[in-house]
This record gives structure tokens, sequence and C-alpha cells, in this order.
């Protein structure tokens, strides 16, 4: 984390220091998020996402664009039910709404006027973590069809990542980004288990820039 950090702060101020241009913004936005591994009918979760950011114009071509966001991930999940004789009984509704603060620094190259391509690593820190289990009848082990539960401690602070995505100027203010967030991390913190957890969430936004 300390070398992204110093990567980061690097990245920005060498940016800064050759920046022809500096635009500030703010944007928000839809996600669609999933989570990979350990669940066995993973679907996704619509969330959103929003911040603020800073574009470094580097050359008329090429800019630097490092963001500050909230953003609501997780999944959903249909977790079978057995008898003691493996035979399916039933299924019940799960969901895991996960809360980061994210840190992208993205590279950004202009292919046409308005169009841009980007790319670049992002960190993410868990700021909340929940899991809701709901079904037309009781859960198992319990007398309620609904529970919820502070899955935190059991799930790592720190998420990497690594962002692909366009960005289309509608105007010389908006802009509207498709971005793709490929988690890097295991964030499974159980030691006891082997599951390999990994964020990835698709998002569409609309920046507002001046």
């Amino acid at each position: 984390m300390k070398k992204y950090i110093l990567t980061a702060v690097t990245v920005f101020v060498f940016a800064l220091t050759n920046a022809q241009k500096v635009n500030f913004g703010a944007k928000a936005g839809l996600n669609v998020a999933n989570l990979t591994g350990y669940f066995p009918d993973s679907s996704p979760l619509i969330g959103f996402n929003a911040g603020i950011f800073t574009e470094i114009k580097i050359t008329d071509k090429f800019a630097i664009q490092p963001e500050l966001l909230f953003s609501t991930q997780g999944n959903k999940m249909k977790i079978p039910v057995f008898d003691a004789s493996s035979v399916f009984l039933y299924s019940y509704d799960g969901k895991w709404n996960l809360s980061y603060l994210n840190l992208p620094v993205m590279a950004k190259y202009y292919i046409i006027d308005k169009l841009s391509i980007e790319v670049g690593p992002q960190i993410g820190f868990l700021l909340r973590a929940k899991a809701k289990y709901s079904s037309d009848r009781a859960l198992p082990s319990l007398n309620t069809s609904t529970s919820e539960y502070d899955i935190k401690n059991y799930l790592k602070s720190i998420d990497l990542g690594l962002n692909f995505g366009a960005v289309y100027d509608v105007s010389k203010n908006l802009s509207v980004n498709f971005r793709y967030n490929l988690g890097l991390a295991n964030i499974n913190n159980e030691p006891m288990s082997s599951s390999n957890i990994k964020n990835k969430v698709f998002s569409l936004t609309l920046g507002y820039k001046h």
C-alpha cells in the first residue's frame, strides 16, 4: 500500500509540474458489480459511485487523472439447502453489500478530439460490509426469514485493482465514462478458507469538469 501511495504521489507531482492545463471535476454514476470465487451461484449487484477528480493535461493527447470515489459493490447469490441425504430442498437469496473508498490514478490518451481511452491502477479501502439473507421460509438454524450480518472482519480492508475504460466528452464540461475494474487482490480474510474472492465492477458515470 505504501508503494502504491508513494507512486501515486510521485505521478501526481510529476504531472502537475509538467501540466499544460488542469481541470477539476465531479462524477457520479451506476455500478454493475460482482464477486468472483467462493459463490456457487453469483449474480451482479446494482450500485453507484460518486466522487471528485483532477484531469491533468500533459499534452494535447495525454493526461493523468487521479480520482477519489465512494463506491458500492458486492454481489447477489442463490444458496442451496440440502437434506441429510444431499437431496436439494430449496434455495434462499443472499446479498453482500460492500462500500469502498477508491483511489484510481488513470492515464488517458485522446485517440480523437473528444474520445479518450484510459487505464490505471486503483486502491480501495473497505468502509462497510454487510451480508443479508432472505427466504420465503425460515432460514437454516434461524426462526426468521431474513437476517443481516456485519462481515467486514471477514474481508481484507484494502483492495487492489486495474481499471480500463473510455471517456467521451459530450461538451467542454460534460463527459460520459465507461469503465471496468478488474480486482487483482484476494479480499478473503478468513484464515481457514482457501476461497479466492475478487471484485469486478462495470461502471457508467457522468462527469462535470471546469
